[in-house]
C-alpha cells in the first residue's frame, strides 16, 4: 500500500467513466476497448471502465475491458502488471454487485463507491441525517470488502462537507475495510488553498490514514481543476483521479496530460513522479477526440494543436536562438513531434528565412527582403501561411529580381454586361511610370494587352495556366507562364537566338489570381528583355528560364 510519503503518484484515469458523461461523449464497447487499451499502453494504474449499473452496455463493456486489458500486460505498458480495473458503484448491494459481476475476471479489480457527503446533498438529495449517511457508507463498504479486497470510498461533494463530519466519515470506512479513500472536488468549488488545507486536515486528523492511499478528483467549474489536484497532491494524496483531454461532466475533470507533465516538468518542486509514458500523451488525445467527437481546443496546454506553435516573431527569433526561451518542455516529450514556428502577419524575418531554407530557398539580401514583404502582404489576408504557399513565394523571387518592369498598380472590370478592360500601371527600368487600358475577350486577356502596350517586347504566348496552392476560400493562387521570342523581330538575330532560350518562363502567386497571371506575364517578359542585352554582358539566365 502506498503511504503519503511516497514519491510515486498512481494515475487513476476515468476517460470511460466520468469523461463519458459529457454530453454527446458516449462511446460503444468496442469504442471503450480501443480506449482502455490506449490507456493501459500509456501507462495509467487503475481504469475506471464504467458504471456497469447504468446500462446492460455498460456492464458488458466494463467486463469486456477486465478481460481484455486486465488480465495481462498491453504491449508497450510501461508496467510489468496489467492496470487495476475498477467499477463505480452507488452505495447499494445492487450496484456492487453489478460492478463485481463487471470487474471480477480482471487480475487486479477494485470497487469505487461512493455516497454524499454534504448538507446541501444531505438534505436536498439523498434526504438523510448524518449518522445515516455514516452508518450508509460503513456498510456499503464492508460489503464490498467481502467481494474483493481492493476497496474505494468517495464522499461525493467532500469540498463542501464539514470538515469533521468527514473525517468522521473516512474514519468510518477505513475501519470498514476501504483502501483508497478519495476526495472529491465534485462541483469545482474549492480554491487550491482551500482544498490543500481540505487534505492536509484528512492527513492529520484522519485516524487509520497512513494505512491507505488518499485520491483526489476535482472538476473544472472553476478552471481550478488541475491546481487543486496539485495542492492536494502537495499536502499528502498519492493518486489522482483525472480523464485525457479533461473531458467530464460540465467544464469537465482533471486534465490527465496537465497533471503529469506538471509533475514532470516541476519535478524538483514537487519532488513526485508516476509511471505514465509521456511520448504517449498526443496520441491517446487524438484517439480519445476522434472517438468521442469531442474536439481538442488548439490552446489546449500539452495536446493542443497551438501547445508548441509560434507565431510571434519575437518568440520565433528567440526559438532559433534557443529552443527554452519560450517552451518549458520539448514537443517530442509528449509526442507532439515538433515545434511549429507558424508563419503570419506577426512573424518575423528570422523565422521567415529559417524557414525558406528548409523548403530549399536560402535567400538573403535583398531578394529576401522583396519576398518578405511579399509575405507580410500575404500573412494579411490569411490567417495562416502554409508551406505551399511560402514554396510558390519564393519560386516566383527571381523573376522579381529580373525585373525591368514592375506592377505598380491593377484595375479589371468584367462580368456578363460590357466588355472585359484592364489598366495597369507599370514602372519602368528607367523609373518612368506608364498607365494603359485594354480590352480583351476576358480580364486576363485585357490584362495582358494592356502589358504588351507598354512593354512592347518581341513575344508570343505560349502557355498559361492557374492553379490553386492551397485549399479554401483565401487560396493563393499560382499562376505559370511561357512566351517565345517573336521570330522576324529586327532586335532577335540568328545568332542571338543561337546563344539564349527562345521559351521564357515566368511565375506569380496571388490570392487574386489575375494578380498572379500578371506577376507570371510580367516576370516571362522581363526575361525575355533582359535576354536582349549584348550577349558578352548577359549572365547565365539558368535553367529556370529554359524551357
Amino acid at each position: 500500500m502506498s503511504q503519503p510519503h511516497d514519491r510515486y503518484v498512481r494515475i487513476f484515469d476515468t476517460t470511460l467513466r466520468d469523461g463519458e458523461q459529457s454530453p454527446g461523449a458516449t462511446l460503444t464497447s468496442a469504442e471503450k476497448l480501443d480506449v482502455a487499451k490506449a490507456l493501459s499502453r500509456l501507462g495509467v494504474d487503475i481504469i475506471e471502465a464504467g458504471f456497469p449499473a447504468a446500462s446492460p452496455d455498460d456492464l458488458a463493456a466494463v467486463q469486456s475491458i477486465a478481460a481484455g486489458v486486465g488480465t495481462e500486460p498491453v504491449l508497450g505498458r510501461p508496467s510489468a502488471e496489467p492496470p487495476i480495473i475498477c467499477a463505480l458503484a452507488r452505495a447499494s448491494e445492487g450496484d456492487l454487485d453489478k460492478a463485481w459481476e463487471a470487474v471480477r475476471l480482471a487480475v487486479r479489480p477494485r470497487l469505487h463507491t461512493f455516497l454524499a457527503t454534504s448538507p446541501i446533498h444531505r438534505e436536498h438529495k439523498l434526504r438523510m441525517s448524518r449518522e445515516e449517511v455514516l452508518r450508509r457508507a460503513e456498510r456499503m463498504v464492508a460489503y464490498a470488502r467481502q467481494l474483493t479486497p481492493d476497496v474505494e470510498f468517495s464522499p461525493e461533494d467532500a469540498g463542501r462537507t464539514e470538515p469533521e463530519f468527514l473525517y468522521q466519515v473516512l474514519e468510518a470506512v477505513i475501519a470498514a475495510g476501504a483502501t483508497t479513500l478519495n476526495i472529491p472536488d465534485t462541483v469545482g468549488y474549492t480554491l487550491p488553498h482551500e482544498f490543500g488545507a481540505l487534505i492536509e486536515g484528512i492527513m492529520q486528523h484522519v485516524r487509520g490514514i497512513e494505512g491507505v492511499t488518499v485520491s483526489v478528483h476535482c472538476h473544472d467549474d472553476l478552471g481550478l481543476a488541475t491546481a487543486n489536484t496539485l495542492a492536494g497532491l502537495r499536502a499528502g494524496a498519492r493518486q489522482a483521479e483525472v480523464t485525457i483531454n479533461g473531458i467530464g461532466e460540465r467544464a469537465g475533470n482533471t486534465a490527465l496530460e496537465e497533471v503529469v507533465m506538471a509533475l514532470h516538468v516541476r519535478r524538483a518542486s514537487f519532488g513526485l513522479e508516476t509511471g505514465i509514458d509521456t511520448t504517449g500523451l498526443v496520441r491517446t488525445s487524438k484517439l480519445v477526440s476522434s472517438r468521442t467527437g469531442l474536439v481538442v481546443q488548439p490552446n489546449k496546454a500539452i495536446v493542443g494543436a497551438n501547445a508548441f506553435a509560434h507565431e510571434s516573431g519575437i518568440h520565433q527569433d528567440g526559438m532559433l536562438k534557443h529552443e527554452q526561451t519560450y517552451e518549458i518542455m520539448r514537443p517530442e516529450t509528449v509526442g507532439a513531434g515538433r515545434t511549429q514556428l507558424v508563419l503570419g502577419k506577426h512573424s518575423g524575418r528570422h523565422a521567415f528565412a529559417a524557414r525558406l531554407r528548409e523548403l530549399g530557398f536560402p535567400l538573403e539580401g535583398e531578394p529576401l527582403e522583396s519576398a518578405f514583404s511579399r509575405f507580410k502582404l500575404l500573412a494579411e489576408k490569411k490567417k495562416s501561411v502554409t508551406d505551399a504557399d511560402l514554396t510558390a513565394l519564393a519560386a516566383t523571387e527571381g523573376d522579381a529580381g529580373a525585373a525591368a518592369f514592375v506592377l505598380e498598380d491593377l484595375h479589371v472590370s468584367c462580368g456578363t454586361g460590357g466588355l472585359p478592360t484592364a489598366s495597369v500601371r507599370l514602372r519602368g527600368p528607367d523609373g518612368t511610370v506608364h498607365v494603359r487600358a485594354s480590352v480583351g475577350t476576358g480580364p486576363v486577356d485585357a490584362v495582358f494587352k494592356a502589358i504588351d502596350e507598354v512593354v512592347a517586347a518581341p513575344s508570343e504566348l505560349v502557355e498559361y495556366s492557374v492553379t490553386a496552392v492551397t485549399e479554401g476560400i483565401d487560396a493563393l493562387g499560382e499562376s505559370s507562364v511561357r512566351v517565345r521570342a517573336r521570330q522576324g523581330d529586327p532586335r532577335l538575330s540568328p545568332q542571338h537566338l543561337a546563344t539564349r532560350p527562345a521559351l521564357f518562363h515566368g511565375h506569380g502567386a496571388d490570392t487574386d489570381i489575375i494578380v498572379a497571371s500578371t506577376k507570371a506575364y510580367l516576370g516571362a517578359l522581363n526575361r525575355l528583355l533582359a535576354s536582349l542585352a549584348p550577349a558578352e554582358a548577359q549572365p547565365d539566365v539558368g535553367s529556370e528560364a529554359r524551357a
